[in-house]
């Protein structure tokens, strides 16, 4: 059976309140979370930033679900600390923690001074993080010379079994190459042929394990609200590859994005006040193969969402 979660959006929403939503989102028959691992927001009017993995170890302490965290190793964080937080917090709460790896966004990694790399160079660097971060998690001492540096790094504290390392995918080609070292796939909404052309791509290069999707969506009680929320709060984030890697401050999206309209937006967002047109493309992602799909309401305030989907749409899609 499909797997319903919630995602909670650090560049949205203040980590208190993130927190209190995933708890009622447990309440109202959520069965898992994810949540992002950002520095910066993609627009002014998100306007918070809280650092994912301080708030992980606070929401599995909360809660009985499952959790996941997309991040990036290899600029922002040295891989060897990355190790250390997914390690961590799998030793403390087993089975209940993995976390998808990817190349990361300028947005997030130009604080460190450092120039951004090609994607190309990007990607190089993640494969030599994830073997990093495999061999620190199996207990080995670690020594690597090349794009990331690592000098006899050992993990003390290990979890008892590695947690899963997912990929991170939004291309056929990336999930392809995702399926060489992954242990499942994640990848955001899109139109229902794209959707399964990742999905093949990763499953046909011999990718292992779940299909994971993040669904960013807009509901509320009125159509006009539910475009509302999603162009005041999601029209930065219409902008395909390289635009949304290489742009690097919040200010910039909202240039970018001043003239974006409804409709543009409404192609990366669900938006409808109807539950049950919610809960049938829901249907559609699973039916394509998706064993774990996260709900991203774009919205700020999460409460009315939460207790609408579990009350209407989570008993639709896992009857």
């Amino acid at each position: 059976m499909t797997v319903y979660g919630i995602h909670a959006s650090h560049e949205q929403i203040h980590p208190t309140e993130l927190l209190a939503a995933v708890r009622r989102a447990e309440e109202a028959g959520f069965t898992a979370a994810m949540c992002s691992d950002h520095f910066s927001p993609w627009s002014e009017r998100q306007g918070q930033s809280g650092f994912a993995w301080s708030w992980l170890g606070a929401a599995l302490q909360a809660t009985a679900l499952p959790f996941g965290v997309v991040t990036a190793p290899g600029q922002r964080y040295h891989p060897a600390i990355t190790a250390q937080a997914i390690g961590t917090l799998a030793a403390m709460y087993p089975g209940r923690f993995w976390a998808a790896l990817g190349t990361g966004e300028a947005s997030n990694e130009h604080i460190t001074g450092d120039g951004w790399p090609r994607k190309d160079v990007r990607t190089r660097r993640l494969e030599e993080c994830v073997e990093v971060i495999r061999a620190l998690l199996a207990g080995e001492e670690v020594n690597h010379d090349g794009l990331v540096r690592v000098d006899r790094a050992r993990l003390w504290t290990l979890p008892r079994e590695a947690p899963l390392l997912i990929g991170a995918a939004v291309s056929p080609e990336t999930a392809r190459w995702c399926a060489s070292w992954a242990d499942g796939l994640i990848t955001v909404n899109a139109p229902l042929d794209r959707l399964r052309e990742v999905a093949d791509a990763y499953r046909d290069a011999g990718g292992r394990g779940k299909l994971h999707l993040q669904v960013h969506l807009s509901w509320a009680q009125t159509q006009e609200a539910a475009r509302r929320i999603a162009l005041e709060q999601w029209r930065t984030n219409v902008f395909r590859p390289p635009v949304c890697w290489d742009l690097e401050l919040a200010e910039h999206f909202d240039v970018v994005a001043e003239h974006v309209t409804a409709e543009q937006v409404e192609a990366v967002v669900n938006v409808s006040d109807d539950l049950k047109w919610h809960a049938e493309r829901l249907n559609d992602y699973a039916s394509l193969g998706f064993e774990e799909i996260y709900l991203h309401h774009v919205g700020q305030d999460l409460t009315p969402f939460v207790d609408a989907f579990g009350e209407h749409v989570l008993p639709e899609v896992t009857a």
